[in-house]
């Protein structure tokens, strides 16, 4: 059994922060992949499914986000679910917005929900860090999480979202590899013409020049000019 967490905050004036994007992706996940519906439980809410072979669980804790792992700990505990095998969704500031990575471990880099992950599970859970780029400032980070995304960012977002969707089978079979190029199909769908959105073509040989062609009027070897010096003068003049 996995556990997939995503990290936000509870009520609707913090839907769409920056700071819930971990809620959306377990929320598109769950819609997607037709998951039980949502039911309080474990200080959150918990969805229950199956993805591929493997039957996941989710949940958004709603102890708000710097408290999250209460939530994730009591799950865990009455699961019996190791931290290996707990994935959790978040927004990363460090990665500019519409970039994926997964992390296995490590450290919190200062995101309070997973300092509060970290404090009931220790380090050793897997991430899906989400990019939502970063304010220049570190004293701005906190206002800059709690706003909304801009409506320039909806594109990507929505890409992102359906991506993580598309892969989160082989997200849960361990796959990761899969899983980001899933995320990587729909951030940078092919082209029709064989390229890919936002990424520079590839190189072309050069054009090799074509053979030279032969006049046909040239083609015949030079005559020999048997006239005489005479007649050539008079042929001038003709």
């Amino acid at each position: 059994m996995k556990l997939f967490v995503g990290l936000g905050n509870p009520g609707g004036k913090y839907a769409r922060n920056r700071h819930n994007i971990g809620f959306m992706a377990v929320d598109r996940i769950a819609e997607d992949h037709g998951f039980a519906p949502w039911r309080a439980k474990f200080q959150g809410e918990m969805s229950e499914g199956r993805l591929g072979s493997q039957k996941v669980l989710l949940l958004k804790p709603m102890t708000f986000m710097n408290l999250s792992g209460q939530s994730v700990g009591e799950a865990a505990r009455f699961h019996k679910i190791d931290s290996t095998d707990i994935c959790v969704f978040h927004d990363e500031i460090d990665l500019v917005p519409g970039r994926l990575k997964t992390k296995a471990g490590g450290g919190h880099a200062g995101h309070n929900g997973l300092r509060s992950i970290h404090q009931h599970l220790g380090p050793h859970y897997d991430r899906v860090r989400m990019g939502v780029g970063h304010p220049g400032h570190k004293d701005a980070v906190p206002g800059y999480v709690l706003k909304d995304f801009a409506k320039a960012d909806e594109a990507w977002l929505d890409d992102m979202l359906r991506g993580i969707s598309d892969g989160a089978a082989a997200l849960a079979a361990g796959d990761d590899a899969r899983f980001l190029n899933a995320v990587s199909l729909r951030l940078n769908p092919p082209r029709s013409g064989g390229g890919t959105k936002g990424r520079p073509a590839e190189p072309q040989a050069p054009e090799t020049e074509p053979a030279a062609r032969q006049d046909p009027a040239s083609a015949e070897p030079d005559r020999l000019d048997d006239r005489s010096a005479l007649q050539k003068l008079a042929d001038r003049f003709r």
